[in-house]
């Protein structure tokens, strides 16, 4: 069964959808949780909220979730409260973000010892920063059974051109990209060679970092929402981009317990096929 027929296979159920991702043969649900800004917290109580936020996304199906240095205290956040029960679920994905080989693998492990964890699942090289230095070392760590898998990062539509020269050249499991309704140039060349050359590709900013709403979300969803179980924009958003074949999971970051909510219900229900997805399009664009 190929990613096409299992999403129609997968369209039909209520549970959460779990896809296997490009040749791993990895199942993750196709809604994760980013960390970016909403986990970059210090005090207590605003840790308990996020333990609970977790618990949630746990809870609800979910089991991707992704950090990075980058991200402030939003490691040392992820491993006070997994540190209080590791949930058997966990797929946990963050990134190297530094310069030379020796502060890359120092990072590794000072973000291992933050989520507390024995190793990571995926590690990818953000943004691509000094990418040709950290890859043979996230190779090496894999060969090595200390991560299952590697790959890479762009956001914001940055630097097409090299994560096509690095999908061709170099053997990844992973990128990691932004592609959204108002974003979504890299379903024309990224994403099918992502797929030819057996990557797996996650989503961030699936929601345009908020800009998605608005004036043109206030109105009311048109009929086509009910033919996918969608409730809300929020769920037609993240419908519209983890139904392309070539995506395995988007991983939209929250704070709120109540948007979690909404953004898991995006693994019940059918996804859209080709005909639904430029429907969704050209009335998000009315």
């Amino acid at each position: 069964m190929d990613r096409r027929e299992a999403l129609q296979f997968l369209s039909g159920l209520t549970a959460a959808m779990a896809l296997p991702v490009a040749a791993s043969g990895e199942k993750l649900p196709v809604v994760g949780l980013g960390t970016w800004i909403t986990f970059d917290v210090t005090d207590a109580a605003a840790r308990r909220k996020r333990g609970e936020l977790l618990r949630a996304f746990f809870a609800a199906g979910g089991r991707m979730v992704d950090s990075s240095p980058m991200y402030g205290a939003s490691e040392a956040t992820i491993g006070t409260e997994l540190a209080k029960g590791i949930p058997r679920e966990l797929f946990a994905a963050t990134k190297v973000w530094t310069v030379g080989q020796l502060a890359g693998r120092r990072q590794i492990e000072q973000s291992r010892r933050l989520w507390t964890l024995p190793r990571f699942d995926l590690l990818l090289v953000h943004n691509m920063l000094d990418w040709e230095v950290h890859l043979p070392t996230l190779k090496q760590m894999k060969a090595e059974g200390k991560v299952r898998y590697i790959g890479i990062t762009t956001s914001h539509g940055r630097r097409h051109d090299l994560v096509e020269k690095i999908l061709g050249e170099e053997k990844l499991d992973f990128l990691q990209i932004t592609y959204n309704l108002n974003d979504p140039q890299v379903d024309q060349r990224i994403l099918p060679l992502a797929a030819d050359r057996g990557v797996a590709v996650v989503i961030n900013r699936p929601f345009d970092g908020g800009e998605l709403f608005g004036a043109k979300t206030a109105k009311p969803l048109p009929g086509w929402a009910r033919e996918i179980g969608c409730q809300s924009w929020a769920e037609a958003f993240l419908k519209w981009v983890v139904s392309h074949p070539a995506v395995a999971c988007a991983i939209p970051a929250t704070s709120k317990i109540a948007h979690l909510q909404e953004n898991m219900r995006a693994l019940a229900g059918p996804l859209p096929d080709n005909t639904m997805r430029r429907r969704i399009a050209a009335d998000y664009r009315l």
